[in-house]
């Protein structure tokens, strides 16, 4: 392994490329060797949902990787990472890495993380969720990926759409086991209530 810690980040077409962004970013100040890989329709939503240029997230990892580069450095176990996280996860990529038919690098890169007992971190973006969803998120669970819906935390008071999406990075990255400030701990009842 390298000196600085490798992590693989997707983003994939789900809406929310504000918080692959900000993972990024927030790597990128914790001196983490990032891993980018975006899928056709990531790239869409980011130019739908955000100002950045394409350049620009591409800027932000140490690596960019192509969705059809199959033979990408993370497209196999031997390269040695901390694990990855798809933020956003669209269902179309849950659903290949559920089924293990993955059809581009980011969710054969995810397909890896899970055979080599890795961290993988799915966020997954969408509601509602019908059975078959929920049966394939089950199966991912059962095969040791970690589920995490960016369920806003209000315990915080946020005052911004700018607090709940670092607050949401803090969480991501303190699940892969990196320490960070992004998030505040929650610290019991106020007045003993």
């Amino acid at each position: 392994m390298t000196e600085k810690q490798r992590l693989v980040i997707g983003i994939s077409g789900a809406s929310g490329a504000c918080y692959g962004l900000r993972l990024l970013e927030a790597c990128k100040s914790l001196d983490l060797e990032t891993h980018l890989v975006i899928s056709k329709a990531g790239e869409v939503t980011i130019s739908q949902e955000t100002s950045a240029t394409l350049s620009n997230v591409k800027a932000l990892a140490d690596h960019y990787h192509k969705a059809a580069d199959i033979g990408a450095a993370i497209a196999s176990g031997s390269f040695q990472t901390i694990g990855m996280v798809i933020v956003p996860c669209s269902i179309r990529s849950m659903s290949e890495i559920a089924t293990g038919v993955t059809s581009s690098l980011l969710t054969r890169a995810a397909d890896v993380t899970l055979k080599e007992r890795r961290k993988l971190i799915l966020a997954i973006r969408e509601t509602p969720l019908h059975t078959g969803h929920l049966r394939s998120l089950t199966q991912l669970s059962e095969m040791g990926a970690i589920i995490v819906p960016p369920v806003p935390a209000f315990y915080t008071k946020p005052q911004s759409i700018d607090d709940l999406v670092t607050q949401f990075t803090g969480h991501l990255l303190r699940l892969m086991g990196i320490e960070n400030d992004l998030a505040r701990e929650w610290s019991g009842l106020k007045n003993g209530a």
